[in-house]
């Protein structure tokens, strides 16, 4: 039987591998990057790398600017009242830029939903324990102003926090020596620190739940209905009756089931439904952090003399070019030997490459815009409806490209067109053959489908069929499954839930 053999050996192979340069990964990067992080890294580099300067129309423009702005200001300030004045007026000039400095604006943070109910809680007529229990009851709403445990849970919290101060202060005052001193200070710590029970722990939420914003510390969608119809006290009203005693039936639309155990027209219940609908089922939204409602397109899509031409929005960014200075030293190569002369080798062709990978990324990105726009043509003229099929692949193939690069071109970035500003991701779908052979892209068939929901007659809303065979009218080959299921991407309801009474 043989065995294994374990000695070690060097053999000589030949094989093929490969590999990524690392500036290769560094161009992906740049594919990759929106206009805004394009800029900063762009700015980056010009610090880094001394064979980098910006180009001299760039240079001599901001030059010029700032001669500008110099006269503007020497034009503000009259030099001969000042002479004359004995430098009079120079102080006043002081006292005015002063002033100005002094009564600039500053940037503040907005409350969140947290500090706006700690300070609610903090001006109500309160104990110290109830105040306590509060911040823990605050502790545990969610940004949507529901609060997330049980009331139990909230109470056993508050009393593992207790029991860390009870020792605390215990330990505080078994160093004081008179014995009446620490016998009243321990029968004052009995009162303080005695642990909370279920019964404080709910009628401290009630004082949660009566402030700002109405519904704040309910525990579901219902509860937060029901204390917002309590605040504008329509504890008699029907909705308050359907709310809650027929919630699940309120969610399902079903009318007539309602009016009939509540002994009213199905009519009555629909318009008690639309009351309810005006209220908020998330009142803690409304504090959350605003996102930043603008982008900064990389592309703009115009229309000139009847053709769509595609520019690229990069005025403002720097345009690079070799330092002259620099590569006349680089030139010099007596000059320069080991480490220097690496040095200077390396950032010259780290310089070199960055002005031709812009330039790539540039000419990739108009490449892949020029191919939108000529395969969506319809679009830019009648509308989203007439979007057509588009894939990654489809535009790889044109342009010569790998998909991944088209798929690092299109990812994060937005063109400005004539119809508004849309991220390059909107122009891509799958598509639906029609009738006539050619094919129509999954976004224009939904907005069809929105559109006809739209038109729709409320008291005989379009069933899924319904709208199947209004698309089938028009061409579009399509089944009545994916129908539904557009219709739930577009937070359509079923024709049952849409219909008025």
């Amino acid at each position: 039987m043989s065995s294994l053999s374990s000695r070690l050996f060097q053999s000589a192979e030949l094989r093929q591998e490969m590999k990524i340069n690392p500036r290769l990964y560094q161009a992906m990067e740049l594919l990759y990057m929106p206009l805004l992080d394009l800029h900063q890294h762009l700015k980056h580099e010009l610090t880094e790398n001394p064979f980098l300067e910006m180009e001299e129309a760039d240079v001599e423009e901001e030059v010029e600017l700032n001669e500008e702005a110099t006269e503007e200001k020497e034009d503000e300030i009259d030099w001969e009242e000042i002479l004359l004045d004995g430098f009079g007026s120079g102080s006043g000039v002081r006292e005015e830029r002063e002033d100005r400095e002094h009564y600039q604006p500053t940037a503040t943070k907005a409350p969140d939903l947290h500090d706006h109910l700690l300070d609610q809680l903090y001006h109500l007529a309160l104990s110290e324990r109830e105040i306590r229990l509060g911040e823990e009851f605050i502790g545990n709403i969610g940004d949507d102003g529901f609060l997330g445990c049980d009331v139990e849970v909230v109470v056993e919290g508050a009393n593992k926090w207790l029991d860390d101060i009870r020792h605390v202060a215990e330990a505080r005052s078994g160093a004081i020596q008179d014995e009446e001193a620490r016998a009243e200070e321990l029968k004052e710590m009995e009162l303080l620190f005695r642990p909370y029970n279920v019964h404080e722990g709910r009628e401290v939420l009630l004082k949660i739940q009566d402030l700002d914003p109405s519904g704040v510390g309910a525990r579901d969608v219902r509860e937060c209905i029901l204390i917002q119809l309590r605040r504008l006290g329509e504890e008699e009203s029907v909705q308050y009756q359907i709310v809650e005693g027929h919630f699940d039936e309120l969610l399902n639309h079903r009318w007539t089931e309602i009016g009939r155990e509540l002994g009213i027209r199905p009519k009555e219940v629909q318009d008690a439904a639309d009351k309810i609908a005006k209220l908020d089922p998330k009142p803690g939204v409304q504090f959350a952090p605003e996102r930043d409602g603008y982008v900064l397109p990389d592309l703009v899509v115009e229309k000139v003399d009847g053709e769509y031409r595609v520019f690229l929005n990069d005025t403002n960014l720097p345009r690079l070019r070799l330092s002259r200075a620099y590569r006349e030293v680089a030139q010099d190569k007596a000059k320069f030997k080991g480490e220097n002369k690496e040095f200077i080798a390396n950032k010259l062709s780290s310089a070199n490459w960055m002005i031709q990978a812009i330039e790539q990324r540039r000419q990739t990105m108009l490449k892949v815009m020029g191919y939108i726009v000529d395969r969506q043509r319809d679009f830019f003229d009648k509308g989203v409806q007439h979007l057509r099929p588009l894939t990654l692949r489809e535009v790889a193939e044109h342009i010569e490209m790998h998909e991944s690069t088209v798929s690092r071109v299109t990812n994060e970035k937005y063109v400005q067109t004539p119809r508004g500003v849309y991220p390059l991701k909107f122009f891509f779908s799958s598509g639906l053959s029609t009738s006539s052979g050619e094919d129509i892209s999954a976004r224009g068939v939904k907005a069809k489908i929105q559109a006809l929901v739209q038109e729709e007659d409320d008291k005989k809303p379009l069933t899924d069929q319904a709208i199947v065979d209004l698309l089938k009218g028009e061409g579009v080959k399509i089944a009545r499954r994916t129908v539904a299921k557009y219709r739930d991407q577009l937070g359509i309801l079923p024709a049952r839930m849409r219909k008025r009474v």
